[in-house]
């Protein structure tokens, strides 16, 4: 069977893609805004430079047509810190999935421990075992209702017992795979 993309509506597209390109690796975007910290997944991450170090995440629009808080406030302060969940955190990740008002804070709502490791980014999820603190570096402009936002990690944090002498590194790590998450774990 040939799908022809264009003959595909949105949704469909998205459901079609999403369990294809599998598995996505899941960017849980801290964001502040005048003190509401903002926390939300996205499966639409990926590197992609090593020099500058960048990551590219495709934020939608809400259902109103206006930008997602994630993506109004990396535009605002120029920061996100972006949160790897793992097996410990993922109902707490489904969760944040809910959309909120933007007045509304994930973090509060839900009840999600954070910890300010660095004065200049939002702070990160305390389960998380690593994170990248990011500024905005860019965006692309595309047609539809996603904007793709490349963003600079300038630092990173990780559990100490969690990289080795050789920078290899064992995060566990879930991953989308169609609706569901799934433990990334060695075979």
């Amino acid at each position: 069977m040939i799908l022809d993309y264009k003959n595909v509506n949105d949704l469909d597209r998205y459901k079609i893609m999403s369990g294809s390109i599998v598995p996505r690796p899941i960017a849980w975007i801290v964001t502040e805004d005048d003190g509401v910290l903002n926390a939300a997944p996205f499966s639409y991450f990926i590197p992609i430079s090593t020099n500058p170090a960048l990551v590219i995440v495709a934020i939608g629009k809400k259902e109103d047509g206006s930008d997602k808080d994630s993506l109004a406030n990396i535009l605002k302060t120029k920061k996100a810190t972006i949160c790897f969940p793992n097996k410990d955190n993922v109902e707490q990740v489904q969760k944040c999935a809910t959309p909120l008002c933007k007045s509304e804070s994930e973090v509060e709502k839900f009840q999600i421990d954070v910890k300010k490791e660095l004065d200049d980014y939002p702070p990160m999820i305390s389960s998380t075992q690593t994170a990248l603190f990011c500024e905005y570096y860019d965006t692309y402009n595309i047609e539809g209702d996603t904007t793709p936002v490349i963003l600079k990690i300038n630092f990173q944090y990780i559990e100490d017992d969690r990289i080795n002498e050789r920078n290899h590194t064992k995060i566990e790590s879930i991953g989308r795979v169609g609706v569901t998450f799934k433990a990334m774990v060695d075979l």
